[in-house]
């Protein structure tokens, strides 16, 4: 005798299974830092570590928790992340927009292609002198710094979306007469955005380490600066706060970026 199956019981069992799949990934994904954590804890309470240069995550915590109750934290991590938007801002902006130009005219991708690919590999930190010379040590030096360091990735990225484009596109809208604001908005902009994506994905990566450098060279605030002066008066518990920050906001911001993904690009 055959058995029939109900195609709505079968969605259904597919879908729990489905649920508990995500739900065995989530809690993966924060078991891991808790048994990081325990770990460390255990092997600094115990001695197996020196507590003097790892101190116990609870250690950690306590003094998060100090610095934030006497406002001493409030002003590094507004300051750093004032500093981060800023140069974001300003080195992802004309990356999207040089990016597309090249993708789209061949004498613009010939003549920068040299020069972007010439200045890329040298480190940003690398040229500090310079900007430092030019912008002083206020915060256009910090801002111009951490915009040099995203706007690479972002050009790179954006300029080979549009190259990536299948020519048909460019052809129809062509014989139908596509404005160039069309060619930008239309085809050229949605066309590039997965690559897009993935280069200010890259490029709030190195914002985060730049920012870091940056700021433990001419600073008075900032995470950098909590870190390196922290570093230099052996305050371990306090440098460690000011790395943990740095991870969390990090994966803040990739999380962020990766639900911006999936609003834009759902078939991903």
């Amino acid at each position: 005798m055959k058995v029939l199956h109900n195609p709505v019981e079968t969605e259904k069992q597919e879908w729990k299974k489905e649920r508990r799949r995500q739900k065995a990934k989530t809690a993966l994904t924060v078991f891991s830092p808790l048994f990081l954590l325990l770990i460390w804890e255990f092997l600094s309470r115990s001695g197996l570590i020196d507590a003097r240069f790892f101190p116990p995550p609870t250690a950690i915590a306590a003094t998060f928790v100090d610095m934030l109750v006497s406002g001493e934290l409030f002003g590094h991590i507004r300051i750093s992340l004032f500093r981060i938007f800023a140069g974001f801002l300003l080195g992802a902006i004309p990356g999207i927009i040089l990016g597309l130009f090249m993708g789209l005219y061949a004498p613009i991708r010939h003549f920068l292609s040299p020069l972007i690919m010439a200045l890329m590999p040298i480190p940003t930190l690398a040229l500090l002198p310079i900007i430092l010379i030019l912008f002083g040590i206020g915060e256009t030096s910090k801002v111009v710094t951490i915009a040099g360091s995203v706007f690479f990735p972002v050009v790179i990225n954006t300029a080979a979306g549009v190259l990536s484009i299948d020519s048909m596109y460019l052809d129809v809208a062509k014989n139908y007469g596509a404005s160039r604001k069309d060619f930008f908005l239309k085809i050229a902009l949605p066309g590039s955005l997965p690559f897009m994506l993935e280069g200010i994905q890259m490029g709030q990566a190195i914002a985060l380490l730049t920012i870091v450098a940056a700021e433990m060279m001419g600073a008075r605030s900032g995470i950098g600066y909590l870190i390196w002066t922290s570093y230099n008066a052996f305050l371990l518990k306090d440098m460690f706060v000011g790395l943990i920050l740095i991870s969390f906001f990090g994966y803040l911001f990739s999380l962020l970026l990766r639900a911006l993904q999936r609003k834009l690009l759902p078939w991903r």
